[in-house]
């Protein structure tokens, strides 16, 4: 029986740094596509390296937009990395009594590190400031459409990156 977390067959005959960059793209298609960054960035990363499931997919739809689609919480990407990165390394529910699980933390830390050094902040209030030069109310339609035209292809350029890294990280 195969299990559905389970590596994709042949990802470990692939040099990582030329399937992150094929995450890449992917990651960055489904971004201008679909939008919902955290699940663009788990749906690539089953895609090419398997590990996340379906229903993970599914629960991270509202960390979108920094959570509710607020901006005051982390990046959306960020949060769909650090979800990645936990299926195959996060502590399992029949694991609580065995520790924290510290690997995981410092993988899912050395993530949230090169996004910091890369956008110099983690919120998505931040990286709307960053990429526009102001932060939006993502719930006012007309800031919405305001931010998706001014974005341009940041935040799909941040989601691919994410995706590329956590690919790397796996």
């Amino acid at each position: 029986m195969k299990l559905p977390f389970a590596p994709k067959p042949g990802h470990n005959n692939e040099d990582k740094e030329a399937l992150g960059k094929r995450a890449y793209k992917m990651a960055f298609d489904y971004e201008k596509k679909y939008g919902a960054c955290p699940q663009c960035v788990l749906t690539t990363v089953k895609e090419t390296v398997g590990y996340v499931t379906d229903e993970t997919i599914k629960a991270s739809h509202g960390l979108s937009g920094g959570g509710g689609l607020t901006g005051a919480g982390a990046c959306g990407a960020l949060t769909g990395g650090l979800m990645a990165l936990s299926c195959k390394r996060g502590r399992a529910r029949n694991r609580f009594g065995l520790g924290k699980s510290i690997n995981n933390f410092k993988v899912g830390n050395e993530l949230v590190e090169r996004f910091q050094k890369e956008y110099g902040g983690v919120t998505c209030q931040h990286l709307q400031q960053q990429f526009t030069g102001r932060s939006y109310n993502l719930w006012n339609a007309k800031e919405y459409a305001e931010f998706d035209k001014a974005r341009q292809d940041q935040c799909a350029r941040a989601t691919a990156l994410v995706t590329q890294w956590v690919v790397e990280l796996i």
